[in-house]
Order: structure tokens, then C-alpha cells, then sequence
């Protein structure tokens, strides 16, 4: 398969079903223009296996906040039960 479809595929998964919990306010990865950057993170470290391969990109990608000027982690934003959907897509791209 190649490298460009894979990481659009990965992007597309990850946009639909992953996303970030603010409150009560749930906002898809795709919709706040973080999936191509977390499907290129879960790439790289696709060598860590799934949990962590999860763990490590969520940490990676930094999600700038106001104006720009501080950025928190991803894996702030993530519910346990996202990063376990998220180890499930990987498990399954991976694993294709």
C-alpha cells in the first residue's frame, strides 16, 4: 500500500470517530484540522505497538489555545475512552 494513501486512510479514520472533550462539547479531530498531523505521529511511531504508539502522538501534537501564543498536548483533550478508539484504529490499520 502506499505510504500517501495510508496516511489518508489513517487521517480519515481518525477524523470521524476520535475527538476532543471540552465540557460537554465533543469536537472530531477532523473538524479541528488535527488528524493529518496525528495520523502522521501514529506512523512514525507505529514501532511502539498501538497503546503506546497512541500515547506518544497524542503527547506529540500540540494544540495551540487563544491567540496562539500557549499550546497544551493533544492527550489533554482525549477521554480515556478516545485514546482506546484511537488504539483500535491503529490496531486495525496496522494490523491490514
Amino acid at each position: 500500500m502506499d505510504s500517501q494513501i495510508s496516511i489518508s486512510d489513517l487521517e480519515n479514520s481518525i477524523s470521524e470517530k476520535v475527538y476532543i472533550k471540552i465540557e460537554k462539547w465533543n469536537l472530531y479531530l477532523g473538524d479541528a484540522g488535527l488528524a493529518r498531523n496525528l495520523a502522521i505521529e501514529c506512523i512514525s511511531n507505529k514501532d511502539q505497538g498501538t497503546l503506546e504508539a497512541a500515547k506518544i502522538s497524542l503527547k506529540a501534537i500540540n494544540v495551540k489555545v487563544g491567540d496562539g501564543l500557549k499550546s497544551i498536548p493533544l492527550i489533554n483533550f482525549i477521554t480515556s475512552a478516545q485514546i482506546l478508539e484511537l488504539e483500535e484504529i491503529l490496531e486495525s490499520f496496522f494490523n491490514n
